[in-house]
């Protein structure tokens, strides 16, 4: 049809990964970039009823989101030529839950020559997992609560702002590491066991503090 053509019809096939896309690439490319985009800022405002959540209780996961002045860190993926059909085939499913493919320009990180690429963010329109903006402690209780098919909520929000932190520590996305820093005070009040706590080495026991756990995320 006509959706694969226009994939098709150009030789470079470039996606922009800024959620768990950072981590878990299950697909071939050829080169990651690391780099921005200006224009959109990263937000917990997308429901998840399918990765990280269940349609009865969806969890919460990161979309792009229209601000003049914001950007956004993320990796620059460049589909195997040979495999670009299937990719976006597979990339569709997997972002199919109110997220929309469209086309931006992105920064490299190295000050080399902008280029366009395709990213996948929130539906503005007819899009039910779309909230929009919303406080801060509902996010974080749900995804303290969340969980789906791709695992825990909790893991998602922390490894997203782990890879952040050590990919781009020259970056400072006050949303992402606002959600984890007290995602991290709820975990060490509430006794939180969580595997992504042991593997990230955070420690969150009552001999910790807030102070420490914010140290280790430096």
């Amino acid at each position: 049809g006509g959706r694969i053509r226009y994939w098709r019809r150009g030789i470079r096939m470039w996606v922009f990964g800024y959620g768990s896309l950072l981590w878990y690439t299950d697909f071939p490319y050829d080169e990651a970039i690391p780099g921005c985009v200006h224009g959109y800022s990263r937000r917990f405002w997308q429901l998840s009823p399918d990765h990280r959540g269940t349609p009865q209780k969806p969890g919460r996961t990161v979309t792009l989101v229209a601000d003049e002045s914001g950007s956004c860190w993320g990796l620059a993926y460049k589909l195997r030529d040979s495999q670009i059909h299937n990719t976006i085939e597979y990339l569709d499913v997997r972002e199919k839950a109110g997220y929309v493919r469209q086309e931006i320009d992105f920064y490299p990180d190295d000050g080399s020559s902008p280029f366009s690429l395709h990213v996948y963010l929130a539906a503005a329109h007819s899009n039910p997992y779309f909230t929009g903006p919303v406080d801060n402690d509902v996010i974080i209780q749900t995804i303290l609560t969340a969980r789906g098919p791709s695992g825990t909520n909790l893991e998602y929000a922390l490894r997203l702002a782990d890879c952040v932190r050590r990919m781009a520590p020259h970056i400072r996305d006050e949303h992402l590491f606002a959600i984890e820093k007290k995602l991290l005070e709820k975990c060490r009040a509430l006794n939180v066991h969580d595997q992504v706590l042991s593997d990230l080495g955070i420690a969150v026991g009552v001999h910790s503090t807030v102070e420490d756990e914010t140290d280790q995320r430096q």
